[in-house]
């Protein structure tokens, strides 16, 4: 309608401010402005790819068929892409459950599956995605211990919590996203340490705590072993031992068993008791 005025005005304008002008100069004029006009309603939409069509200030619907298509001149389209797309956030300094500082990153992958919302609930999608993904990934470090020497009760820890982690970190993205029309097919946690200052000593702790746990195997298999020991030399009756001697013959074997270096053994050419 709009379109239909604007001609008329033009011809009208041409016939009476420019008497002399010919019919056929007029008529081409408007054609050619029609034509410019009926352009603006050609639109090319390529795989993965939408348009959403406002109507002066009214929401009118999205086109996601492919190809060439016209619509409205008037509609003002706006286009959004509906391909998976990745993010990989910077690493993050964050306090863990117990209030350890560690250092936290994600991949995320995510695509956009209500263009209404993506387009009109927020003022710019993406950087809303990239905002609220740190904001999760702060929340779920800080809902979770570095690992089980930090809490020896926690059910789940960043560490080695593998995909009950990503399940967290996925469920509390696609719960912040959703106002965006945003669907997160995919987070996983992509680097996961100790802040600088204070790396070294958890190393050290991890290692005296491994230490402790290696030296419980190697006692309890050595006390095992010169219980078989004595066991079988009294079964068999290879020979007869005195309290004493039991007792500095397991003092012995648990020597050798347990040392960290090989025992330089003792050749002993008298009497059992010389």
């Amino acid at each position: 309608m709009i379109v239909a005025v604007a001609c008329i005005a033009v011809a009208f304008f041409l016939a009476v401010g420019h008497p002399g002008v010919p019919l056929w100069v007029v008529v081409s004029i408007l054609l050619f402005i029609l034509g410019v006009f009926l352009l603006k309603g050609l639109m090319v939409v390529n795989p993965n790819q939408s348009n959403v069509c406002v109507f002066f200030g009214k929401y009118v619907g999205t086109v996601k068929d492919n190809g060439l298509l016209f619509v409205n001149p008037l509609y003002r389209k706006y286009r959004v892409s509906l391909r998976a797309d990745n993010l990989e956030s910077s690493k993050l300094k964050v306090n863990d459950q117990m209030g350890n500082p560690i250092e936290i990153a994600a991949v995320i992958v995510w695509q956009v599956s209500d263009t209404y919302r993506a387009a009109f609930e927020v003022s710019n999608y993406i950087q809303y995605v990239k905002v609220q993904s740190e904001a999760a990934i702060r929340h779920l470090a800080t809902t979770c211990p570095y690992d089980e020497l930090e809490n020896a009760e926690a059910t789940v820890t960043l560490r080695n919590g593998g995909e009950k982690v990503n399940a967290l970190l996925e469920a509390e993205l696609n719960a912040r996203l959703a106002a965006a029309g945003i669907l997160v097919k995919e987070a996983r946690i992509s680097h996961l340490a100790y802040a600088p200052e204070i790396a070294g000593d958890m190393l050290r702790r991890q290692q005296a705590t491994a230490i402790v746990a290696a030296r419980y195997k190697i006692v309890e298999g050595a006390v095992g072993m010169v219980e078989l020991a004595l066991e079988q030399l009294s079964k068999k009756e290879i020979v007869h031992l005195d309290e004493e001697r039991k007792a500095q013959m397991v003092s012995n074997l648990m020597v050798v068993l347990c040392g960290e270096k090989s025992a330089q053994p003792v050749l002993n050419t008298g009497t059992l008791y010389a």
